[in-house]
């Protein structure tokens, strides 16, 4: 399977090929805060002629979803869905905590992952992974120092823009990864195993009903 990964939702703009038989095709990352809705579009242009590709020859779109910047978060829902409807393939979302830890799931998962978004005025968007990618506790938004509250004892790893805010409150952090984005070739891979059974929407987590993505079918394949 081929896809095209797309992720704006945090503080850059990423594009890239991903085969799931050969691995990464190309990819291209522009950190940036702002000016998503510029970049987007010539980038997945550039990535699609570094793999020589056409949008026939996709098989999927992946997208972040959230949690994330409003406006980043649009941008990229709306072109993964564009693009997929005048391509006619399916599009699939991928949250952007479950992207965050999954590489260190992926690399051991006996030791808790927290990801954490810094949301500001000491609030985070904040998920906890355990053994397998069991989710410990679920994607919400709240106070940075209650991200511990659900974590057994013992050694854990931060990852994401609010990891070192939170390492000052958890002495026995083992690993602090305070990445601004999560790895494009994570939100491919992750894609890949996506159920397409609803199109992509941002992921708001303050809107009633949001449902976080579980990522333990992805470390079991």
């Amino acid at each position: 399977m081929r896809l095209l990964a797309i992720d704006t939702a945090l503080a850059a703009c990423s594009a890239a090929v991903f085969d799931s038989k050969a691995g990464l095709v190309a990819a291209e990352t522009l950190p940036m805060a702002r000016g998503h809705a510029e970049a987007l579009m010539p980038q997945i242009a550039r990535v699609m002629a570094a793999a020589a590709l056409d949008f026939s020859d996709i098989d999927r779109i992946a997208v972040t979803v959230g949690p994330g910047s409003f406006t980043g978060l649009r941008v990229g829902v709306s072109a993964a869905r564009g693009l997929a409807l005048a391509a006619h393939k399916p599009a699939v979302g991928v949250t952007t905590l479950t992207a965050l830890a999954a590489p260190l799931l992926a690399e051991d998962d006996s030791v808790p992952v927290i990801a954490v978004i810094d949301a500001r005025n000491d609030q985070a968007y904040m998920q906890a992974f355990g053994a397998g990618g069991r989710t410990l506790m679920s994607a919400k938004v709240a106070p940075l120092a209650s991200a511990l509250d659900v974590v057994p004892e013992g050694p854990v790893r931060l990852i994401g823009s609010a990891a070192r805010k939170l390492a000052a409150h958890c002495p026995r952090a083992t690993l602090v990864d305070d990445r601004a984005a999560p790895d494009i070739v994570w939100v491919a891979r992750i894609g890949i195993a996506a159920s397409t059974d609803a199109p992509p929407k941002p992921l708001y987590l303050r809107a009633p009903g949001a449902q976080p993505q579980q990522i333990g079918h992805l470390l079991a394949r």
